[in-house]
């Protein structure tokens, strides 16, 4: 099995409620091609690079997954026919992307678990 990564863009003119399904769907075609979801990262709405669909906002979402290379296939042409999706990028990670991003995890996991003081005291030490 390989370990994929995909980012996808959902359009800004969702509900909370409306997101949130829309991952779940994903994340559902994910779990019925037997792959196994590693990391899921939320990360909100941003602002694009450059307008698509003339919309200059999106809701990015982050899946970390291991999988065979069959459904990657699969869950491509569910984005294409969710209306929802505006743009989307999967690829396969190396051994190398694969121990970047448990790094990247673990650190995030550590910073969610510190304390508002010790984020203060290491915010202060870095300015």
């Amino acid at each position: 099995m390989n370990r994929y990564e995909t980012v996808f863009i959902l359009t800004p003119v969702l509900s909370d409620d409306q997101m949130k399904e829309a991952v779940e769907k994903f994340k559902d075609v994910l779990a019925q091609n037997d792959a196994k979801l590693v990391n899921e990262e939320l990360w909100g709405l941003r602002k694009l690079a450059y307008p698509i669909q003339k919309k200059s906002t999106g809701f990015y979402v982050l899946f970390e997954f291991e999988a065979e290379p069959t459904i990657v296939k699969r869950l491509e042409t569910e984005y294409r026919r969710d209306e929802r999706v505006i743009r989307f990028l999967t690829f396969r990670l190396d051994k190398d992307a694969i121990a970047y991003a448990e790094k990247r995890v673990a650190k995030r996991a550590a910073k969610a678990t510190e304390t508002p003081v010790e984020v203060a005291t290491e915010e202060n030490k870095e300015a």
